[in-house]
């Protein structure tokens, strides 16, 4: 898989169309998990282009809500995204918001962490160190399981993801604290400079 757009014009291309902070930082975390799981899965050649989908999966959700995966595809054809990528950032609406279905593993995890991340960067923000670096398996249980908490992160989905990956809920849990560990201190230091 090659990358039809370098990190620094996709994390521009991402800026253009978002002006909130929150919204930037999710995107840099799901680029950081992207690049974790890239790794982790034997697909490091491909790490580039699975953060960069990452990173501009949610493009048009800020100023076209709406029109969530909808409105992608024209903003990233005017930059010279490739189809390949366009599919794969639309593929992670698949069932709310678009009917490209998540095919690759590339797809499937970006499908399974994108509202996990926001449940977890909910619950580290409630930690008294404001950080997933302590965070345990079972303190983000408890934080799933009540419905309550970060509402508008769908479990339904989250569940959905890991069974499209054939891994144990707990296991997509566990992988994702990791991979969000990975990334923090430079997500937070990029998140500065803006």
């Amino acid at each position: 898989m090659k990358s039809s757009i370098t990190r620094e014009a996709a994390l521009e291309l991402l800026k253009k169309y978002n002006k909130e902070p929150f919204h930037i930082l999710h995107g840099l975390t799901v680029e950081g998990v992207m690049r974790y799981f890239a790794r982790e899965t034997g697909n490091g050649e491909d790490e580039d282009y699975w953060g960069i989908v990452g990173l501009l999966h949610d493009i048009d959700f800020e100023q076209y809500p709406e029109q969530h995966c909808q409105k992608a595809p024209e903003l990233l054809r005017e930059a010279g995204v490739s189809e390949d990528m366009i599919y794969s950032v639309c593929s992670h609406g698949y069932g709310l918001c678009s009917d490209l279905e998540p095919l690759h593993l590339m797809e499937k995890i970006l499908f399974a962490c994108d509202e996990l991340t926001g449940l977890i960067g909910a619950a580290a923000r409630m930690r008294p160190s404001g950080s997933v670096m302590d965070m345990e398996l079972g303190s983000l249980r408890k934080k799933f399981k009540d419905k309550r908490f970060a509402a508008g992160c769908s479990r339904d989905v989250i569940i959905s993801g890991a069974e499209r990956l054939g891994w144990e809920l707990d296991e997509l849990l566990e992988k994702t604290i990791l991979a969000m560990r990975t990334c923090e201190q430079s997500i937070g230091e990029e998140m500065q400079k803006m």
